[in-house]
């Protein structure tokens, strides 16, 4: 496919990019922008790692084509902070701990910042429901969903889910 000049808005800043109009929009925003907010994990749209707001909504940049792309305002991880102070749900993260490797986080970022933008009194299990399709490879479902409550605004009692409760002893024994 031949190259095409598309302006794109990303992070509230024009840019001018020349690519092939099939070309991911992952691809041009970390290798032509050097915007490393956006992961490549997949590029299937299936991880969640790559996930940029599209005007508000989230969407998988690795299956985004740059010439669709150039229709939206784009917003990664990066343009999430204001005047360097974190969007409430970057803080979130950063007050849970909700980071091990680190290659969700963007994606867990960026579709809670998505969801809570149309949702912004969900439950728990909204939450949970929001998130399901964004994977975690090293296992840290707990820290997260404490990072989604308190983005949330739920209180801690809400993390019923989160650290379960020893089983009972069977009727008649003793603890």
């Amino acid at each position: 496919m031949s190259e095409g000049c598309f302006r794109l808005r990303v992070n509230g800043r024009d840019h001018a990019v020349t690519a092939p109009a099939d070309t991911p929009l992952l691809t041009v925003l970390r290798n032509d922008m050097g915007l490393n907010g956006p992961k490549y994990g997949c590029g299937a749209g299936q991880c969640g790692a790559c996930t940029v707001l599209l005007d508000g909504k989230a969407a998988r940049a690795c299956v985004v084509r740059v010439d669709v792309a150039a229709h939206h305002a784009i917003t990664t991880l990066e343009g999430l902070a204001r005047d360097g102070v974190p969007d409430p749900v970057q803080q979130a993260f950063v007050t849970a701990q909700a980071a091990q490797c680190g290659y969700c986080l963007n994606g867990m970022v960026m579709t809670l910042r998505a969801f809570l933008n149309a949702v912004p009194n969900p439950d728990e299990a909204a939450l949970r429901e929001a998130l399901r399709y964004n994977l975690c490879r090293c296992g840290t479902h707990v820290e997260i969903m404490h990072a989604a409550c308190i983005a949330a605004g739920l209180p801690p009692n809400i993390l019923t889910g989160l650290h379960p409760q020893p089983p009972s002893p069977p009727p008649g024994e003793s603890p």
